[in-house]
């Protein structure tokens, strides 16, 4: 696995640079120079243009390893592995043109807060969405806005964008993930074209429009799975380095009004790492699950069931439950110290508080959405 072999060189770099990229809320240019010299961007790039067109296990491997390194540029990177992957889906003459680049990055969300009108050879774009990671260092945005259906109806549209013809909102201010500089873009008459145009009900069916990554088993994969096994990775690799960064403290510190003049010999120190550590494992073997269901199919190009797609998400929702409460338990157990900015595990625990409120991410949507299934109702979302 050269790619993760290639990741875990940059460890060193990623780590040095976190205070900064917290403190500034964007990566610094060393970082996004360095994974681009190391091929990250191109995980999800269509092989013809240069990409590997990763499987899900080696995705997991190495965004869990940068996110140990720092979560903001891991979180980033899991973005632009998922939305590179959404560009190849397009018609082969939208992705002729993101991809005239292969270190190409393309940011996007899946929220319509955004009109679309219908003119000559296109679509005309005014609205702003929110939350856009990776924005500050993209080339592209996949954009979602509301335009007319086939029927006269309204429905959600899925556009590509060039970053240049948006504009920028610097409004980042968060409690956590700041150096995603995760800002809102706006688009004021923006014209895109019809190649770069597909409904959004069809990118959900798996009616992808590219014809010459049909014969790939890595774009007939459905969108809502392929990204939950990208985003478990993140909140993998950050509780990794919670426990990491919590045992690497363990020889230094005491236990303040007490007799223990080292924690590891505290008993509950034990229990804590153990709990913690378990709860790592457990969602590790989660978000592994995930992929091996993702490449499974990719290997036998065996359907996709409406379980197989809920359990997908009712997999990620446990994976950050689980890493919250693991990173909560170290946290506890770091001391008044710990909340010093040269203390890695109080960014930890920022950068994961802040994931599980992501909608796609968050633990109680995702299991009463298993739930109902498991009981016989209809899945009550379109975003399987």
């Amino acid at each position: 696995m050269e790619l993760v072999r290639r990741t875990e060189e940059l460890v060193p770099l990623l780590r040095s640079h976190a205070a900064w990229t917290d403190q500034h809320r964007r990566l610094h240019d060393e970082v996004i120079e360095a994974m681009s010299a190391a091929g990250i961007f191109r995980m999800r790039v269509p092989a013809r243009y240069g990409g590997y067109e990763s499987d899900a296990g080696t995705v997991l491997e190495v965004i869990s390893r940068i996110s140990g390194s720092d979560g903001s540029a891991g979180w980033n990177a899991a973005v632009w592995s998922i939305s590179n992957w959404i560009a190849g889906l397009f018609p082969d003459e939208a992705q002729d043109e993101v991809f005239a680049e292969p270190d190409v990055r393309v940011c996007g969300v899946l929220s319509p807060t955004a009109s679309a009108e219908p003119t000559e050879g296109g679509m005309v774009v005014n609205g702003q969405w929110r939350f856009i990671s990776g924005a500050l260092h993209s080339q592209w945005q996949a954009i979602l806005a509301m335009g007319p259906a086939p029927d006269g109806s309204q429905w959600p549209l899925l556009a590509l964008v060039p970053m240049s013809e948006l504009e920028i909102v610097d409004d980042w201010h968060t409690a956590g993930l700041r150096g995603t500089g995760s800002v809102t873009t706006v688009a004021k008459q923006v014209f895109v074209p019809h190649h770069r145009v597909m409904p959004m009900v069809a990118i959900l069916s798996e009616q992808y429009a590219s014809q010459c990554n049909a014969g790939s088993p890595l774009f007939r994969q459905p969108l809502i799975p392929t990204g939950c096994a990208t985003f478990a990775a993140t909140a993998v690799g950050l509780a990794k380095a919670a426990l990491e960064a919590f045992l690497d403290r363990l020889g230094e510190r005491k236990i303040t009004y007490t007799e223990y003049t080292s924690q590891r010999d505290a008993p509950i120190t034990h229990f804590q790492v153990a709990e913690a550590a378990t709860k790592i494992d457990e969602a590790e073997f989660h978000g592994r699950r995930l992929t091996d269901l993702l490449d499974g199919k990719y290997a036998t190009g065996e359907a996709w069931q409406l379980v197989d797609r809920v359990r997908a998400r009712a997999g990620l929702g446990r994976v950050f439950q689980l890493t919250k409460e693991a990173v909560g338990v170290l946290k506890t157990g770091s001391g008044g110290t710990s909340i010093y900015d040269d203390v890695p595990i109080q960014r930890i625990d920022r950068d994961i508080q802040t994931l599980n409120m992501h909608a796609l991410m968050h633990p109680n949507t995702n299991a009463e959405l298993y739930g109902r299934i498991l009981c016989g109702l209809p899945p009550n979302t379109m975003y399987l």
